[in-house]
C-alpha cells in the first residue's frame, strides 16, 4: 500500500465574525498522539465575550468556556487517541455567523467504530446476481450538443423492480477509443443534469457517463421535479430499517450499471475508467468502486455515509444521518456504510475531507479511507465546510489536485504518475 497526504495551504488565520482571528498551532492542522493541537486567538473588537465549545469527533464536548477580546488567548487540546477537533465560536450578535475551527490528531490511526457485518459480501453477491437478471437494454437518444466536437445523448437503462436508469453521455465526435469517466450526484431532492457536466468532460477527451441518483428523466423543467411525490423528495428516509429496501441499494445497483454500461461501449480505450464524485457523489462513487472492479481509478471530494454508527461511539455522522434510532436502522446502515465499501477498493484513490465539515464529517471520511487498499491520496481541507458552504479558496487544494489526476489518467498514466506529484 502506497499512500500520500498533500495538505492544504492554510489560510493562517482565517478571518471570521467580528474580526476574529485564529492560528492553528500547526499550519497542516494535524497532530501526533500525545501533541497539544489548538489555536491562538486575537480579536480586534469591542464586542462581549465569546463562547467556545470544543468537540471531539464532532459529537463529544472536551472544551468550553468564554473568550475575551480585549486580550489574546488560546483554545488548546492533548489527545492520546486519534480524533478530529472540532471549535464553534459565537457571540451574542445574531446577525453574525457561528465560527468554526478544525484539526486533527493522528488521523491515519483512525478506524471504523464497529465491525462491519459478516455477510456483507455475500449481501452485495447476492444483489449484484438480481441485477444481472435484469438486462439492461440501454437506449441512447442522441440531442444537439452545447459545445462543438462533441456528440451528446441521453441515456435510459432497465433496472430492478421496474425502475430505469436515466443520464446523459457525451464523447468527442470523432471515431476512435477513448478513456472513460462516469460521474455520480450529490444529495437533494431530484433536479435536472446539466449537460455541460459531461460536454465539458468529453471535450477534453473523455467517453462521459452521468446517471440521475433516482427514477426521474434528466431534462425536465423545474416544474417537473417540483411536482414529484414528497416520498421521493425524502428519499433517505425509504427503507431505512430494512437492507432489501433501502433506498441506498438500487442506487448502488444503478452506479454499478452505469459502469458496466460504459465498459461495454466499443469506444471505450479498454484501459481507464475513472469514477468521480462530490458528497453523495462521492459516497456512491466509493461504494460502486468496491463492487465493480472495471473501475481503474476514484476521485471523491468530501464523500457522505460514512461510518453509519458512529453516534453510538462518541462520533457524529453525517449525510443520509442514518444512525442511530433504532437498532434495525443502524446494522441496515452498515451495508451502505463507505467504511465498510472502502475495505474492498484497490483502484488508485483521491479523497478530501473539510475539517468544519457537518454534513460529511471527517472522522468518518478518515475511517473509511484508512481502509483503502492500494495508491491512495488524501487531501486534508483544514479550513473548509462542506462543499457547497464553502469557498473556491478553501476547496481549491481539492479542486487543484482532481486536476492534476485526470490529466495523468486521461493521457493514459497510472500509479507510477500519480505519484509524481507536482511541487
Amino acid at each position: 500500500m502506497i499512500e500520500r497526504i498533500a495538505f492544504a495551504c492554510l489560510l493562517i488565520p482565517f478571518a471570521a465574525a467580528a474580526d476574529l482571528a485564529a492560528k492553528p498551532f500547526k499550519p497542516s492542522g494535524i497532530y501526533s498522539l500525545g501533541e497539544k493541537a489548538g489555536w491562538d486567538i486575537e480579536a480586534d473588537s469591542v464586542a462581549t465575550a465569546y463562547r467556545y465549545t470544543l468537540l471531539k469527533n464532532n459529537l463529544t464536548v472536551i472544551g468550553s468556556g468564554t473568550l475575551d477580546p480585549r486580550q489574546p488567548a488560546r483554545i488548546e487540546a492533548t489527545l492520546d487517541e486519534p480524533a478530529m477537533l472540532y471549535v464553534r465560536i459565537e457571540d451574542d450578535d445574531p446577525a453574525t455567523k457561528d465560527i468554526a475551527l478544525g484539526a486533527a490528531i493522528a488521523p491515519q490511526l483512525l478506524k471504523p467504530s464497529v465491525p462491519e457485518p459478516r455477510d456483507f459480501d455475500r449481501f452485495w453477491a447476492r444483489k449484484l446476481r438480481l441485477l444481472k437478471k435484469t438486462p439492461a437494454n440501454p437506449v441512447l437518444t442522441p440531442k444537439e450538443s452545447d459545445k462543438s466536437g462533441v456528440e451528446y445523448a441521453l441515456l435510459r437503462m432497465d433496472h430492478i423492480e421496474g425502475r430505469h436508469i436515466h443520464g446523459q453521455v457525451a464523447k468527442p465526435a470523432r471515431k476512435g477509443k477513448f478513456p472513460g469517466l462516469v460521474l455520480f450526484q450529490w444529495a437533494s431532492p431530484p433536479y435536472p443534469l446539466q449537460q455541460s457536466w459531461v460536454t465539458d468532460r468529453a471535450a477534453q477527451g473523455w467517453l462521459t457517463v452521468n446517471i440521475e441518483p433516482h427514477d426521474v428523466l434528466p431534462d425536465q423543467p423545474q416544474s417537473y421535479y417540483d411536482a414529484l411525490p414528497k416520498e421521493l423528495k425524502e428519499y433517505s428516509n425509504i427503507g431505512r430499517d430494512d437492507r432489501d429496501r433501502n433506498y441506498f441499494l438500487q442506487m448502488y445497483l444503478a452506479d454499478y450499471r452505469a459502469i458496466e454500461y460504459l465498459a461495454s461501449r466499443p469506444d471505450w480505450d479498454g484501459k481507464t475508467l475513472v469514477v468521480m464524485g462530490t458528497s453523495m457523489g462521492g459516497q456512491q462513487g466509493l461504494c460502486a468502486t468496491a463492487l465493480n472492479p472495471k473501475v481503474t481509478a476514484l476521485i471523491v471530494h468530501v464523500p457522505s455515509g460514512a461510518d453509519s454508527n458512529g453516534p453510538l461511539h462518541g462520533r457524529a455522522s453525517g449525510y443520509p444521518f442514518w444512525n442511530a434510532t433504532s437498532p434495525r436502522m443502524y446494522q441496515t446502515a452498515l451495508y451502505f456504510d463507505t467504511v465498510n465499501c472502502a475495505a474492498r477498493i484497490r483502484a488508485p484513490t483521491l479523497v478530501s475531507m473539510g475539517f468544519l465539515d457537518t454534513v460529511s464529517p471527517p472522522v468518518g471520511i478518515y475511517a473509511a479511507f484508512n481502509r483503502i487498499r492500494g495508491y491512495k491520496e488524501v487531501i486534508p481541507l483544514a479550513d473548509s465546510p462542506h462543499n457547497h458552504e464553502a469557498t473556491a479558496e478553501q476547496q481549491a487544494p481539492y479542486t487543484k489536485r482532481s486536476g492534476e489526476w485526470l490529466k495523468i489518467l486521461l493521457n493514459g498514466g497510472g500509479v507510477q504518475e500519480l505519484r509524481l506529484k507536482p511541487e
